[in-house]
């Protein structure tokens, strides 16, 4: 299992924004919560590459956005925050060395953080970073490769991953008034605390499911469910509307 990663840009302050008011950021806090993730997904078997920050894009470290990794190919997507399409090159360079790279073309527009892969399905947000013709264009691309695209509508946050993540074992945890969750109905649903609406960001690594520790009542509903929850503080990358599953790329 490999994790690819990247560095914090000292530019994060600068980070795109959509749903949450800006905050400072403590750039020195965020680079130590990064490189607890990082220690925290190669304690859980991965082997981590950490790819140099650039400097010159503050959403860098968010690696999940400009690639979908699936068994043999990787989809260079198109990233519907235009600020964000020159992380693109040297994430696909380093891709290149473990699956076939294909790119998806404007003007459609599509970012990783709405596509949700649960075995040969793909359940992909109709977002403010993914338009129509992105999921057309995926489905078009995936088909071939014997995969199904399933269009997944959302509200009040910035991509599906925020929504509702796979955390193995045919188990999806959700926020049920962010997504609409009828295209799930094969799947076992655990909802999110109530008082932790942004909960249902999550990564499963190995056999571990992480998640950020300031959603405590969430993690208890998943440890009575039966996973092995580790957390993290990432509170710093938070301000910058990610969650977990948007700073590695997950390659088994």
């Amino acid at each position: 299992m490999i994790a690819i990663t990247r560095g914090v840009s000292r530019s994060l302050g600068d980070c795109e924004l959509t749903w949450l008011e800006r905050e400072p950021i403590d750039i020195d806090k965020a680079i130590k919560q990064h490189h607890a993730y990082e220690a925290l997904l190669a304690s859980l078997g991965a082997r981590v590459i950490s790819l140099p920050a650039l400097e010159d894009h503050p959403d860098a470290v968010f690696v999940e956005d400009p690639a979908i990794v699936l068994d043999d190919v990787a989809i260079i997507t198109t990233m519907g925050a235009a600020s964000r399409r020159g992380e693109r090159a040297t994430l696909a360079q380093e891709l290149s060395e473990f699956r076939g790279v294909i790119y998806m073309q404007d003007p459609a527009k599509l970012e990783g953080g709405d596509v949700m892969r649960v075995g040969d399905d793909l359940y992909v947000g109709l977002s403010a970073r993914t338009d129509e013709a992105g999921i057309d264009q995926l489905r078009d691309l995936i088909a071939p490769m014997g995969y199904r695209a399933t269009e997944m509508r959302l509200s009040n946050c910035l991509h599906l991953k925020s929504a509702c993540c796979f955390i193995g074992d045919e188990t999806i945890l959700i926020n049920r008034s962010w997504v609409d969750a009828a295209p799930l109905g094969q799947y076992r649903l655990i909802e999110v605390a109530p008082e932790e609406p942004a909960a249902a960001n999550a990564l499963r690594v190995g056999s571990a499911v992480v998640m950020p520790d300031c959603f405590p009542r969430t993690a208890e509903r998943l440890q009575a469910a039966g996973f092995d929850v580790r957390t993290v503080d990432v509170s710093e990358l938070m301000k910058a509307e990610s969650g977990v599953t948007c700073s590695s790329l997950i390659l088994s």
